[in-house]
């Protein structure tokens, strides 16, 4: 009986943890269709907060067509820098991680314990001197200032490493008696070899710039340039006395991240299994 029980409880444990996710996301969208403020006020904190029974779209025209935030500007800024971190950081770290496995030379023993040493560092306390850097060369309330500082990547390159160091020396070797330099075999080899890795850290890169907060508050000063998650939280500050219209925005900016998960997630899952990261 006891046996049997305990095969019970990862299901009961994955029904309570989707239970606690689903449940705020239900009252988000709920709330966010409801254009009543008086009734969204009456409703907060009950049980008909979490069941629609107003469908109304009213909340989302008045977040899209409001001039002093506007979300479609906030949303190009968002998939700008989000496709530069991405784009630009996968072909960076990776070819870094493969000249530091295979290249010459025995400063690799040496950048692969500072690439360790930066990762334990916390973000948080190198914001200041960053900061202080961008404002000197100008590049504050930019989109170059929220995408150049996070191209390099140390847990990115890391990983890399970790599965370039995996691949079989007669792979390299082949490349080599053919003719081909570190940067062909990268290209030809390495990379495409890597994609499990690639995939996974897009994926994660993509969600940790769309959400990234602290950084684009600091360096942006108003919409030209400003970030959905930032203009979140002016919006919030701004609207305080319409819940429908912030949960609206909230909607607009939680649904990319949906959709993408949604569609990756055999990939997402299948690409961290196949890895081959080392423990």
């Amino acid at each position: 009986m006891t046996s049997r029980a305990a095969r019970y409880v990862p299901t009961i444990l994955a029904i309570v943890m989707a239970v606690i996710v689903l449940v705020p996301l239900s009252m988000m969208f709920t709330v966010s269709l409801n254009p009543d403020e008086a009734q969204i006020q009456i409703t907060l904190g009950t049980l008909r907060a979490f069941i629609p029974h107003v469908v109304s779209l009213e909340n989302y025209q008045h977040v899209l067509a409001d001039p002093h935030q506007p979300f479609l500007r906030y949303l190009l800024n968002t998939v700008i820098i989000v496709v530069g971190i991405v784009g630009l950081g996968l072909i960076v770290n990776s070819s870094a991680a493969f000249a530091l496995a295979w290249g010459q030379g025995t400063y690799r023993k040496l950048f692969i314990g500072v690439v360790i040493a930066v990762y334990v560092i916390p973000g948080e306390s190198l914001v200041l001197p960053l900061l202080l850097m961008m404002s000197r060369v100008g590049w504050v309330d930019s989109y170059q200032v929220q995408i150049v500082p996070f191209i390099a990547n140390s847990f990115a390159i890391f990983l890399f490493y970790q599965f370039f160091t995996g691949m079989p020396r007669e792979l390299m070797e082949a490349a080599k008696i053919d003719g081909a330099g570190l940067l062909q075999t990268f290209f030809r080899i390495g990379l495409p070899l890597s994609m499990p890795v690639v995939s996974t850290l897009a994926i994660l890169g993509f969600l940790d710039a769309w959400n990234s907060y602290l950084w684009p508050l600091m360096v942006t000063r108003g919409p030209e340039y400003r970030p959905l998650s930032v203009a979140m939280a002016t919006y919030f500050t701004s609207q305080q006395a319409f819940w429908g219209n912030v949960m609206a925005f909230a909607v607009l900016m939680t649904l990319p991240v949906l959709v993408v998960y949604l569609i990756f997630q055999r990939w997402f899952v299948a690409s961290v299994m196949s890895s081959g990261v080392k423990g």
